[in-house]
């Protein structure tokens, strides 16, 4: 996940409705992990996902996830591993 800035060590989850959503990859939206358009620029698109039910999904914030955007537990693991 290159380009992705953290904003929080662990995770946060969010009730989702179903439809697609904008997770944000640049750290600078207000409305955290889902992107509002404060920035879009070259290597900080937001990434779009989609889901197909209501229900409470955990959404990285460390930008380590091989998941994204969601928490794969990435974060309970040191850097670099």
């Amino acid at each position: 996940m290159a380009n992705v800035v953290a904003t929080a060590p662990s995770p946060v989850v969010v009730e989702l409705e179903p439809g697609t959503h904008s997770w944000c990859s640049c750290g600078k939206s207000k409305n955290q992990p889902l992107c509002d358009g404060s920035y879009m620029g070259p290597g900080c698109d937001p990434q779009d996902f989609t889901v197909t039910e209501k229900k409470k999904y955990a959404l990285c914030r460390c930008g380590r996830t091989s998941k994204a955007p969601f928490c794969d537990a990435t974060h309970k693991r040191p850097a670099g591993t």
